[in-house]
């Protein structure tokens, strides 16, 4: 399965953090699956990094590409076809960057890894 994770399920995944869920770490180290972090995550780490809202072992540039490489994670980039998307869906959720990956997996139809309930509302298959 090709999965995209939400951003909390990242770094949750990478520092083996106890609020995962079971099936989340079994889909992660599945070996079968692949893992997709997208650029959307990356810019949410260095924004709330910056902003003093995010502790890391290293900065964000180095953090990020040591897990995608450590993890063998794929990397999906911000299209203009994700952005465009933004303008029909609703507003069940207001976070901007959770919004973007919801257009995305929407998009490429993937389903999202990810704790949060309001993704739910939202024609996109979660699993946590």
């Amino acid at each position: 399965m090709k999965i995209l994770l939400d951003t909390h399920a990242f770094l949750w995944l990478v520092t083996d953090a106890p609020e995962l869920s079971e099936t989340a770490k079994q889909v992660f180290l599945d070996k079968a699956n692949e893992i997709v972090l997208s650029a959307v995550s990356g810019f949410e780490i260095a924004v709330k990094y910056s902003l003093g809202k995010l502790e890391l072992s290293e900065p964000p540039e180095v953090f990020i590409q040591n897990r995608i490489f450590k993890n063998e994670l794929s990397v999906l980039p911000v299209t203009l076809q994700h952005t465009l998307k933004l303008s029909d869906l609703p507003f069940h959720h207001r976070d901007p960057f959770d919004r973007l990956l919801i257009t995305q997996a929407m998009t490429e139809n993937l389903p999202i890894l990810t704790r949060d309930p309001l993704f739910s509302e939202y024609s996109v298959v979660t699993v946590w």
